[in-house]
């Protein structure tokens, strides 16, 4: 379900860590850029929107593969595809490197709210903020994007960071095994509760989100059933 190298171009590499795209990344990007048209009065600013999207969804998952680094882990590649990034990180096998490694990434986001919140005064102070309507409803719409990411991302949802993280402080207190199997429990109710969401609002971008967690995180419960978490 992951993306992976196959079907990706290198972008660049920074820290010893290669970046990838997926091509799908591209196509969704174009019907996205596309939906939004009247939002602004040239396509270019939604072309600016998407792009800080990705922008904050990739310092986010450099603070998942940093933090790995950090524990004495692997992480050498970061794919991103449309429904976000993918850090390909490999912590040591304990709680505390695989809670650093999860939390690292929301903290970004968490960095990322004040610096975005202040920005606009340092940028009116200096005499050097736009007077472009167009540049502070982007601006705005990227302050939305970087809480929107982090609300979601903290959800108890595994596999998501917030799913990731109750595991791992669960882990604490019972081990590895027995907080996989009960974070993907609540991972597991989390995703049906997506999925209802989806039926009721009609979001068929919801329901593929909610269907890709559902899969990942019942893989997860089988795997922690077996004995493999």
């Amino acid at each position: 379900m992951l993306p992976t190298r196959n079907g990706s171009v290198r972008l660049f590499r920074f820290a010893g860590i290669d970046v990838w795209l997926h091509w799908s990344w591209a196509v969704i990007a174009l019907w996205a850029i596309q939906s939004r048209q009247g939002l602004y009065t040239s396509i270019t600013w939604n072309v600016i929107e998407y792009l800080a999207l990705f922008g904050i969804v990739l310092m986010h998952e450099f603070g998942h593969a940093l933090a790995c680094r950090q524990t004495g882990g692997q992480a050498s590649q970061i794919v991103l595809w449309p429904l976000g990034g993918v850090a390909y990180v490999s912590p040591p096998f304990r709680a505390g490197a695989q809670l650093w490694s999860i939390f690292a990434g929301p903290l970004v986001n968490i960095i990322l709210v004040p610096v975005l919140m202040f920005l606009p005064q340092v940028m009116i102070t200096s005499g050097l903020a736009p007077s472009s309507t167009d540049f502070w409803l982007c601006y705005e719409m990227i302050q939305r994007i970087n809480i929107g990411l982090l609300v979601f991302n903290m959800l108890p949802v595994y596999p998501l960071d917030g799913g990731q993280i109750l595991r791992s402080l669960l882990w604490f207190l019972i081990g590895p095994r027995k907080s996989l199997l009960a974070a993907t429990s609540l991972g597991l109710a989390g995703a049906a509760a997506l999925i209802i969401l989806a039926v009721t609002s009609g979001s068929i971008w919801i329901g593929i989100i909610a269907a890709f967690l559902g899969i990942t995180c019942w893989r997860a419960f089988q795997a922690a059933r077996q004995g493999a978490g």
